[in-house]
């Protein structure tokens, strides 16, 4: 069985970096062909955002609105991957998910210039983890 465990800060000030780690284990690697590893968020009182994610291949994709502040990186030897956000504002107050996807709902992300993703495109999800932003 597939698992994802989000760990992390649970409390930020503004102006410095978010940095999440998602460890996935008793499933493939997160460099097996066509998985793509994602950081979702969602704020109090609003739905899903997706935030970005790592392929497969080590490829990364970020949602534009937060493509400046984001980067997703890897550690194959340990199967995780990890969420930075910069310069980060109470705006950023959230929980924070780690989710596993395929080819297709990349090809979808990929397709529009805003993509609101749905919890059924997901096999895998982490438990959550909530993250504060104080000012």
């Amino acid at each position: 069985q597939v698992q994802l465990q989000e760990s992390g800060p649970g409390l930020v000030k503004a102006s410095q970096t978010l940095s999440l780690t998602c460890t996935v284990s008793g499933g493939p690697s997160i460099t097996t062909y066509y998985y793509y590893w994602s950081w979702i968020r969602q704020p109090p009182g609003k739905g899903l955002e997706w935030i970005g994610y790592i392929a497969y291949s080590g490829n990364t994709y970020y949602s534009p609105s937060l493509k400046s502040r984001t980067s997703i990186s890897r550690d194959t030897s340990k199967n995780q991957f990890t969420l930075q956000l910069s310069s980060v504002t109470p705006e950023d107050t959230a929980v924070y998910y780690c989710a596993r996807s395929g080819l297709g709902t990349a090809q979808r992300i990929r397709s529009g210039s805003y993509y609101t993703p749905r919890t059924d495109e997901y096999d895998y999800w982490g438990q959550g983890t909530q993250v504060t932003v104080s000012s």
